[in-house]
């Protein structure tokens, strides 16, 4: 037996799990597959919690772009919603991404201090799970989390991920980790088109990224850490570059 897995939601979650797990954080719709969606065309990433603090962050970084939302709505100032439709249309790749998300981001800060902090979205998960198995022992898996409920994208997201893991050794540490993985394990990427995060991206005019994520499964090799609060790559290498991009020395 290679250790345990456990499957929680919402960032207040990261502190149960900082002192002695490795933590995997997964904001399917849409902060994660933003992140690796951008790291994957070898773009830097830096996660903060404000806006505030993303601004000054931006100041001491060279041509950076602010991504993301707060509340559903981008903030003042910032250059994109946290869309890995948008990412992907970006001309230029060696500019510098500060995010934030209402969610994603805040989880990703507060478990700083685990033993390890991942990023997994649909696009990487056979990644992650690859790269994690055997290097540590006990691993939590916890979903973003939107407007106080553990919507049915990041479920699946954790769930796939989890029964990964448990396929390699692993064992659930909770009875509730073990209904996860037995609802989701045969559900299909269309499945989030029930959910309600997939509701408002139709209702908001933002269903190409709902498009996005359906079509866009484990098809990147990509292992995103957060590190010294910028996101790394700690295995895989950046597939792509946007078409038409050009990077500066």
């Amino acid at each position: 037996m290679k250790g345990t897995v456990v499957i929680d939601c919402f960032p207040d979650s990261a502190h149960r799990y900082r002192g002695d797990h490795a933590i995997v954080v997964v904001d399917v719709i849409r902060a994660t597959t933003t992140v690796i969606t951008a790291m994957s065309m070898g773009m830097r990433v830096f996660p903060v919690e404000t806006s505030d603090e993303a601004f000054v962050l931006a100041s001491s970084l060279k041509e950076p772009l602010l991504v993301g939302e707060l509340g559903g709505n981008v903030p003042y100032g910032f250059d994109l919603t946290n869309s890995p439709v948008q990412v992907t249309a970006l001309e230029y790749f060696h500019r510098p991404i500060v995010f934030v998300s209402s969610s994603g981001s805040q989880l990703l800060r507060n478990a700083v201090g685990s033993e390890a902090v991942y990023v997994v979205c649909f696009r990487n998960l056979s990644a992650v799970a690859n790269y994690m198995s055997g290097r540590h022992e006990r691993i939590a898996i916890l979903g973003a989390g939107t407007r106080g409920q553990f919507r049915r994208e990041d479920q699946m997201g954790c769930a796939w991920l989890a029964q990964k893991l448990v396929e390699d050794g692993y064992r659930p540490e909770s009875q509730l980790t073990k209904g996860y993985i037995s609802r989701w394990k045969d559900a299909s990427a269309e499945d989030i088109r029930e959910g309600k995060s997939a509701e408002y991206l139709r209702r908001s005019g933002q269903v190409h990224d709902l498009e996005f994520i359906i079509h866009h499964v484990d098809d990147l090799d990509v292992v995103p850490s957060l590190v010294n609060g910028e996101m790394k790559m700690v295995a895989g290498t950046a597939v792509r570059a946007p078409k038409g991009s050009r990077s500066k020395s």
